[in-house]
């Protein structure tokens, strides 16, 4: 089936407004982006943001009369002059094919690959969590996981505990428990990221050693690591229930920073925890701080 995309800009209040009337006027999806490429990188907890000028698109069966759509835009009152939209056609593919072509298996460190269960393997040696992109965030593509990735590969995990707190797809807890670690315990907001993350724990062999929790039932443990990768907001705001999850001479890895943050999160942490150098990849920071005694 073929498809057509219609991309209007609109101003910043009315964005999500215009993405409701596209798909009012029979839209089958409705994306929005920004029109000069500058990143939200973190919004306020509970909020979604648009740019200034955010581009709205919508998806529409290539046969779709267009013309109606534009004139009930134009008579909307969410455009402070002419209406600026563009039309394209979408060729007929197989999108599901074109979206797993686009993942590979990525290696983190010296031991440690990442593999779409649909990719061979390149390294049947190797330590290979098998991880498809799903519903739960974490696949290792992103600077803040990978990050976290590699400096678990560089660790003597043998015996230890670990806590993924934001575990999301449950991959920093998986890799830890196949890098040698004895337990490993998850815990997100979100259910179906607990679900991933016991199906991908499955997938992986390692379910008997995994415990997940939404933060109502989080258990209390002195944990050997660990990993926090979700961002700067969280990290300050629940320092005290991260920080007590960290055992003596524990480790404390956090992602998700930028750099113009480091020093708001570390001064969360800094009665007790004595920092290395930040890490940095591309815009992103991780922070490796070990428990004073």
């Amino acid at each position: 089936m073929a498809w057509m995309q219609l991309t209007v800009s609109a101003p910043e209040q009315h964005a999500p407004l215009v993405g409701d009337m596209l798909q009012g006027n029979g839209a089958l999806a409705v994306t929005y982006r920004d029109a000069q490429d500058n990143p939200i990188f973190e919004p306020p907890l509970g909020e979604v943001l648009y740019w200034q000028e955010t581009l709205v698109t919508g998806l529409f069966p290539a046969e779709t009369d267009l013309a109606p759509i534009l004139h009930n835009l134009k008579q909307s009152r969410y455009f402070d002059d002419d209406l600026k939209f563009k039309t394209d056609q979408l060729e007929d593919k197989d999108w599901e094919r074109e979206w797993m072509d686009n993942f590979h298996p990525i290696q983190f460190g010296q031991r440690l690959w990442v593999c779409p269960t649909w990719r061979d393997i390149p390294d049947p040696a190797a330590v290979n969590i098998m991880l498809d992109p799903g519903m739960a965030f974490g696949t290792g593509t992103h600077p803040t996981t990978a990050q976290c990735l590699a400096w678990l590969d560089g660790q003597d995990l043998q015996g230890k505990t670990i806590v993924d707190f934001g575990c999301g797809s449950g991959i920093l807890a998986i890799a830890a428990l196949l890098l040698g670690a004895e337990r490993a315990i998850g815990i997100d907001i979100d259910q179906q990221a607990l679900i991933a993350s016991r199906e991908n724990a499955e997938r992986n062999g390692v379910a008997d050693k995994l415990e997940v929790y939404l933060p109502s039932n989080q258990p209390s443990l002195a944990a050997d690591i660990v990993l926090a990768n979700v961002l700067a907001g969280p990290l300050q705001e629940l320092a005290d229930v991260i920080q007590a999850y960290v055992g003596e001479n524990g480790h404390l890895v956090m992602s998700g920073i930028l750099p113009r943050q480091i020093e708001q999160v570390q001064a969360a942490y800094t009665p007790t925890f004595e920092f290395s150098e930040p890490q940095q990849q591309d815009d992103w920071v991780m922070l490796h701080a070990l428990r004073k005694h």
